[in-house]
């Protein structure tokens, strides 16, 4: 089994080699991603935008913000000049809701509360968490798995409990939350990019629109 990666190991004053330590480290957990895994998550995804399934996701702290953004590409940077309707809902998005679950119920509710009244069999449920044990998230993907929704998820450290529950997991071996972040960014944006190539409209549009 392989060991997780540990950084910063020592302090280090010199902010030039630490800062190429973290980008060496970061490019060498993304060269590493299982491409198969990758593969099967885009697949997974195409579906649920052909049948109009729901794709809902969901992180804490900084995978929170993932969660959104995720939810802003998904929805419209990779649909424009295309055929899709990738219906994507961030369950961090609704503040209103999440309080009143938090504070008239439990924080571990947060999200399980909302996937249980609105998601279906066959959504997709996508997780980011660097832990992998968050309670609310494990919470979210238990309702996912009774409802039968699919689980995708992105983790760091050793992937914690998450990744047992999950159909999919990308999980980068860190223990440094901001690297493992960075990870989950960049291959949100990937995907989200890629699907957005492949669904072109026409092959006339590269080299004219942004990415």
């Amino acid at each position: 089994m392989k060991k997780v990666i540990c950084f910063p190991s020592k302090r280090n004053f010199d902010s030039s080699e630490y800062f190429n330590n973290y980008i060496k480290i970061k490019d060498q957990l993304l060269k590493n991603v299982n491409k198969k895994e990758l593969k099967n998550i885009i697949k997974e995804i195409l579906i649920a935008a052909k049948k109009q399934r729901n794709i809902f996701s969901c992180g804490n702290g900084g995978s929170a913000s993932t969660a959104e953004h995720l939810s802003c590409d998904f929805s419209k940077q990779a649909c424009m000049d295309t055929n899709l309707n990738i219906r994507v809902f961030s369950l961090n998005s609704n503040v209103s809701l999440m309080t009143a679950i938090a504070n008239d119920i439990s924080y571990d509710d947060v999200f399980s509360f909302q996937l249980n009244r609105f998601g279906k069999p066959n959504d997709i449920l996508l997780l980011f968490s660097v832990s992998g044990s968050s309670k609310n998230i494990l919470k979210c993907a238990k309702v996912a798995k009774r409802k039968k929704i699919k689980i995708i998820s992105f983790t760091g450290f050793d992937g914690g409990k998450i990744k047992k529950l999950s159909k999919y997991n990308i999980n980068f071996l860190t223990n440094n939350f901001g690297i493992a972040e960075d990870c989950h960014l960049s291959l949100m944006h990937c995907i989200s990019q890629y699907i957005r190539n492949i669904s072109l409209t026409s092959s006339k549009k590269f080299g004219k629109i942004t990415f």
